[in-house]
């Protein structure tokens, strides 16, 4: 008996593309959504650095239009002005301990969403070679850490990121997804990052002159 060879090559083609769709489709969506946080979920992964804020001695963060500088204050400023963080630049000024203090909040415990090894190339794709800005901190101990912030992710959600990138550029580098809160902290206007200046008193009247106020001529002229 002679077998028809079309049924049986058309059994084959089914079994290849159901084989496919399990491997990509099923099997590739599930791996997607075990990597991928859905909306609205925060993935937990490494913490970025593993210091905490209290180990900071001063922080930098360059900007395209701007670098902002600043350090802990010392006990005798602190009781003076009040305000652990003084500003070094662009101008010298008592800081806004909630600003820096939220910045080194996220510094110390933020976490990378994931990380990737992409071709060195590939840098302008993720925004950083002309990053949103560059955080650098300075510990007590004198170790030093640095965090360059690129552009936003597919999704909105993240900001691409390297951690301590090397000196030398190699053939692949790493890029984290961090939180877009860096982005809120990084893009304060200058007034938000000095100390609020006390309210002024009220303007007491100007002391008089010791002449009545004489009628002008509109209103003599109305009489």
């Amino acid at each position: 008996m002679k077998i028809q060879r079309t049924p049986l090559i058309l059994l084959l083609i089914a079994a290849l593309l159901s084989s496919f769709v399990y491997f990509h489709e099923i099997r590739g969506k599930s791996q997607q959504n075990a990597a991928s946080p859905t909306p609205g979920e925060t993935v937990a992964g490494e913490k970025v650095f593993a210091f905490k804020e209290e180990d900071v001695q001063s922080v930098t963060v360059t900007r395209p239009d701007q670098t902002l500088a600043f350090e802990r204050s010392t006990p005798e400023q602190v009781k003076k002005q009040g305000t652990p963080w003084q500003m070094k630049a662009p101008t010298a000024n008592p800081a806004s301990d909630a600003s820096v203090a939220y910045l080194l909040n996220l510094l110390a415990s933020g976490r990378s969403d994931r990380t990737l090894t992409v071709p060195a190339t590939q840098q302008t794709e993720f925004g950083l070679d002309k990053p949103l800005a560059t955080i650098e901190v300075k510990l007590k101990n004198q170790q030093t850490h640095r965090l360059i912030l690129g552009k936003p992710n597919f999704s909105q959600q993240f900001l691409y990121a390297q951690a301590d990138p090397p000196p030398k550029v190699g053939k692949e580098i790493s890029v984290l997804l961090v939180s877009k809160d860096f982005a809120n902290a990084v893009k304060r206007p200058l007034a938000e990052w000095q100390q609020a200046s006390e309210k002024s008193p009220e303007k007491k009247d100007q002391p008089s002159s010791g002449l009545k106020n004489e009628p002008t001529p509109e209103q003599t002229s109305g009489k």
